[in-house]
């Protein structure tokens, strides 16, 4: 059974799980890391990792 991805899902929004800002890096991540976090968000955590 084929599913039809709908466009206008939460799951595909440019919006930081972390900050809940917009930001294009998110859908990069999305792809890179499975996690839904912009790039400063993402570098946060790691020079950070609590």
């Amino acid at each position: 059974m084929i599913k039809e991805i709908d466009n206008s899902s939460d799951e595909f929004n440019d919006i930081c799980e972390d900050c809940k800002k917009e930001d294009v890096s998110v859908s990069q991540n999305l792809i890179l890391t499975g996690f839904k976090i912009c790039e400063s968000c993402r570098l946060s955590k790691n020079i950070f990792p609590i």
